[in-house]
């Protein structure tokens, strides 16, 4: 099998499906940001106004943490949209947002559970979360190096 180069129609037909699959991975990721950033408002209000004074002080820490984090990777998850939108692609952007996601899944979403079930075995989840956030941060700094 003998591989060819596109011909100019070929070619403007591939790069139409890449910017429409870059588009569609930006706008994913752009709303992913913003609901995660909203919940994070959202479960932040609702540990300050409700849960204070029902929580151990403890506990009532451990939910800031986790509304600190998910705010934090919200806007990494915006970045990571932000940059698919104006620079080359590459499979780095959306690694690095899935498993940012998870990280905000499984580092926040066991905080949370944590927090208001008192359910120590549930700390064993975070560090897991943890680790995608390492991981995706990663992939967004060797993103960097080799596009822009």
């Amino acid at each position: 099998m003998v591989l060819t180069e596109p011909t100019g129609n070929q070619s403007l037909i591939f790069k139409r499906k890449n910017i429409q699959k870059r588009g569609k991975y930006m706008k994913v990721f752009i709303i992913l940001g913003a609901l995660n950033a909203l919940l994070s408002v959202a479960f932040g209000a609702f540990g300050a106004h409700v849960l204070e004074g029902k929580l151990e002080p403890r506990y009532l820490t451990t939910w800031q943490k986790a509304v600190t984090y998910q705010m934090l990777h919200a806007v990494g998850l915006l970045i990571i949209g932000v940059l698919m939108g104006k620079f080359p692609a590459s499979a780095l952007l959306p690694w690095s947002g899935w498993i940012m996601l998870a990280g905000i899944i499984l580092f926040s979403g066991s905080l949370y559970l944590l927090s208001v079930t008192k359910i120590s075995v549930l700390g064993a989840i975070t560090p897991f979360g943890g680790v995608s956030f390492l991981i995706a941060w990663a992939l967004l700094i060797l993103y960097a190096a080799k596009v822009l």
